[in-house]
């Protein structure tokens, strides 16, 4: 860390020497320099050529040619109507990904020996495929995709190890509160019975089956409802023989047409709220759906309303929350338009002190552009940002691909493109107000906050026009009104003391003089290893092992420690020694207060479904944590701390489960370890020992 830092204030010092002082500004005294200079006539872009052809089948082809590199890609996109996925959420997704596995002559591994012989890519989605290539590897890597695409063999053990992952990826997601708010507010924009607000949970990818998977493909990865986009290196008359040999055979069918509910946003504003227990930023979002089509008239005026409210870095969300109020360090605003449904979102993520203080602000911010004209100083430079965005992206032929594609399945006019910078410069004052008026509307938008409920929930109030904030689960679910007030008398040292009941009671407690626990967890990383061993009185040893290997070891003898890691020894420091020492000792809840620690029980948090006590504690040297014990049976369910300060703040969840009776004592036999490293780390024990022989060297230190 202490290198890190150095690194750092370097790179800063270098990036001050280099950069003029004020007054010192190179040219500055020039006139040209004083004002920003005058727009100019926007011109007219010239795309380049595409062409494009329908195959008898049905299949719509699209060939850009650009050969100043000798690549090429093929993409396969399969226009198929949006399914609600319902209690099966993921297997559209999971489907195409699928495809890439296995054909019925190829087996993932064949697949993938090929794709790397050619120095090629392929990959799948539900929504079709992508491959690219050296030009010469053409034909190659063409016979390849088709036989993926027209021949997969959703083979059993591919499925179940994509499953596996899956779910592993959606446990780490219901601890990040960006991707809760972004579930959450699915849901509540579009409703669960509209395919953008179904989500995706560990239950509904266990239901997914092979078959579902199979059906999906053969119903909807059709020809006549797909796009083939070629691009690169590749004359037409060429792009057109390769997509009848290798595209041709693929059999169309009618497919019925799908229609779906309108989202429609509240009535009036409402607070959603999701308990994120210990966290000590909130995610802020103010969001609702649109009605917002490709190509409408609407889309470029909107666009510069959105890009001047929160689309880029100087816009006025970040003006006001990051640069004048130090709420965050971005804040950002999208309004999608799709051909389906659209929403807008305002957001950003703040410390729980100013959650409402932000609310404010992106609401105010919100109001000003429904009732103010934009300066023209501010229209003129939001306009050259996506001017400069837009010429930007024409040097990738990828996107004239991407703009015939959508000119051809949005069915937009020709010159639709060419002639976006004359559209664009033409959007006045009066234009960006009416669609502000239009498309911003605080007053009917489901306000979401994923945060500490005891700490923020409260101040959040007033917001909701009804006066009640509404609490939602991590997938959206409604949660239901319940008397969270605490039982009269109730404390902290009794929750303590109901704990140490519940796990065997203090005469039971008293006779362990020693417990040791081995634990592993499986990540991407490896297998990690934690040996813990606890003597009285206060002796404490811990190993972190990787794939067999101890990688880190800590001692502590009651007086002093020592570390050691990838073999090199050190002492322990002060702050650790400090740690270690209040935190290493047996049952802590048998001694927390006689210890110096201060705790506060504040009130009843919902846990996983479960209601729980939540006790704030501060240890004698200032550490702070926070501790939750069921209702229910009273047992320790989950224990947050924050590491850091500020932004950089960083909460490392623990949660306790799955207790087992070890010689009268329930100990805990799953910990998940979440905060640390980008997933968490679900550990399951495999040794726990009480009262067994431990060696005092153990604890010998130099």
């Amino acid at each position: 860390m202490k290198q890190i830092l150095i690194i750092s204030l370097l790179l800063s010092t270098a990036f001050l020497a280099c950069t003029p002082k004020t007054g010192e500004q190179l040219g500055s005294s020039d006139p040209f320099r004083k004002g920003a200079p005058a727009p100019g006539p926007a011109p007219k872009i010239e795309l380049g050529d595409y062409d494009q052809f329908q195959l008898d089948n049905g299949l719509k082809v699209i060939v850009v040619e650009n050969h100043k590199l000798p690549r090429v890609s093929f993409q396969v996109f399969v226009d198929a109507p949006e399914v609600v996925e319902g209690e099966l959420a993921g297997f559209i997704e999971t489907a195409g990904a699928l495809l890439t596995k296995g054909t019925t002559t190829r087996t993932k591994s064949q697949i993938d020996e090929a794709v790397d012989y050619m120095g090629a890519s392929l990959t799948s989605s539900g929504s079709g495929l992508f491959a690219s290539c050296l030009s010469k590897h053409s034909d190659g890597l063409l016979s390849l995709m088709s036989d993926v695409l027209l021949h997969p063999s959703f083979p059993q053990d591919e499925f179940d190890k994509m499953k596996k992952q899956t779910i592993s990826g959606l446990v780490a997601a219901k601890s990040n509160p960006d991707a809760i708010a972004q579930n959450v507010g699915s849901v509540l924009n579009f409703g669960k019975n509209h395919p953008y607000g179904v989500i995706q949970t560990e239950a509904s990818t266990e239901k997914i089956t092979i078959d579902v998977c199979k059906a999906y493909y053969q119903t909807y990865f059709r020809p006549n409802i797909s796009y083939l986009i070629v691009v690169g290196d590749v004359k037409p008359d060429a792009a057109r023989e390769m997509a009848k040999k290798y595209f041709g055979n693929w059999e169309s069918r009618e497919i019925q047409k799908l229609t779906h509910p309108t989202p429609k946003a509240p009535d009036e504003s409402k607070v959603a709220f999701v308990d994120k227990a210990g966290a000590v930023q909130s995610v802020v979002h103010v969001t609702y759906p649109v009605d917002l089509k490709p190509g409408t008239p609407d889309v470029i005026p909107a666009r510069v309303m959105n890009v001047a409210l929160g689309g880029y870095f100087g816009s006025r969300l970040m003006s006001n929350l990051r640069e004048d109020k130090a709420f965050t360090y971005g804040s950002t605003s999208t309004l999608n338009n799709d051909h389906l449904a659209g929403y807008f979102l305002a957001q950003a993520s703040v410390r729980n002190e100013v959650t409402d203080s932000a609310m404010t602000q992106i609401l105010l911010e919100l109001d000003r552009l429904r009732n103010e004209k934009v300066e023209d100083a501010e229209l003129t430079m939001v306009k050259n940002y996506m001017s400069g965005g837009f010429a930007r992206s024409l040097e990738s032929p990828q996107t004239v691909a991407t703009f015939a594609l959508n000119t051809v399945r949005f069915n937009l006019p020709d010159d639709y493109y060419a002639t976006y910078l004359e559209r664009l410069a033409a959007v006045s004052a009066d234009d960006v107000l009416n669609m502000a008026k239009k498309y911003l509307h605080p007053d009917k938008a489901w306000l979401l906050v994923v945060g500490s409920k005891s700490a923020v929930s409260a101040k959040l109030t007033p917001f909701d026009k009804g006066g009640k904030v509404q609490f939602f689960d991590t997938y959206g679910n409604a949660l239901p009104d319940e008397d969270s007030t605490l039982p009269q008398g109730l404390n902290a040292a009794q929750v303590f003391e109901d704990y140490v009941t519940a796990i065997g009671g203090k005469d039971e407690l008293a006779k362990v003089n020693s417990l040791k626990t081995s634990m592993s967890s499986d990540s991407p990383m490896g297998k990690f290893e934690i040996m813990a061993l606890l003597k009285k009185p206060g002796n404490f040893l811990m190993t972190l092992g990787v794939g067999g290997n101890v990688m880190q070891k800590m001692v502590y003898n009651g007086e002093k420690g020592a570390m050691e890691q990838m073999g090199q020894k050190m002492p322990m420091d002060a702050e650790t020694a400090t740690s270690v020492k209040e935190d290493g000792v047996l049952f802590a809840e048998l001694s927390y207060l006689e210890r110096g620690f201060t705790a506060n029980l504040v009130g009843i948090e919902t846990i996983e479904g479960k209601k729980a006590y939540q006790i704030d504690l501060t240890s004698p040297s200032g550490r702070k944590k926070t501790l939750y014990y069921l209702t229910e049976n009273s047992l320790k369910v989950r224990e947050v701390e924050v590491q850091g300060e500020g932004e950089q703040a960083t909460t490392i969840t623990t949660d306790y489960g799955d207790y087992k009776k070890v010689n009268g004592v329930l100990v805990p036999h799953e910990m998940t370890l979440a905060g640390l490293l980008p997933m968490p780390l679900k550990f399951k024990m495999d040794v726990v020992e009480l009262n067994g022989t431990v060696d005092a060297a153990l604890f010998q230190l130099p």
